[in-house]
């Protein structure tokens, strides 16, 4: 029983660490956008991307914590019940998406911010500036996979 329950809190800081990174950057990010939309609302289309681009470490922990307890069988069917060092397994894996989710959700809004600076002086730098965001996503993405990659190895 103790294994499940690690299992799940492993689950959790998944979906924790991906939703706190996210909307601390999505509110950085739309923070910025919202200041300049106040002056040139003209540069919406502009800036919705760079808005919604932290938010994705979110669904990534979201899908991390979905593939534990899809694993352990809690949507349905049997049940299993895992072994402690088995739950502690599933927990350590679940730490790349956790980790990675919340600290690259947090400064990929801080590189967004910036973004909306660079539109706000040239609106034609747009696609530069989501470039510039998209690097920060390349380290949750890194980190989805070796928690997929981790889960998948281990057996219960």
């Amino acid at each position: 029983m103790l294994g499940t329950a690690l299992a799940i809190l492993g689950s959790a800081l998944a979906v924790f660490g991906g939703g706190i990174g996210s909307s601390i950057g999505v509110g950085i990010a739309g923070q910025a956008c919202a200041g300049l939309l106040s002056e040139q609302p003209e540069k919406f289309g502009n800036l919705l991307l760079l808005a919604a681009l932290p938010g994705t470490q979110g669904i990534y922990g979201f899908l991390a914590g979905f593939l534990v307890i899809s694993k352990l069988g809690l949507l349905g069917g049997s049940p299993v019940t895992p072994e402690l060092y088995q739950g502690l397994q599933i927990l350590f894996a679940c730490l790349p998406i956790a980790i990675s989710g919340l600290i690259s959700g947090i400064h990929q809004g801080k590189v967004a911010a910036a973004g909306v600076g660079m539109v706000a002086k040239r609106a034609e730098e747009a696609g530069r500036a989501l470039i510039l965001a998209v690097l920060v996503e390349t380290y949750a993405i890194l980190g989805l996979l070796a928690t997929i990659l981790l889960l998948n190895g281990i057996k219960i």
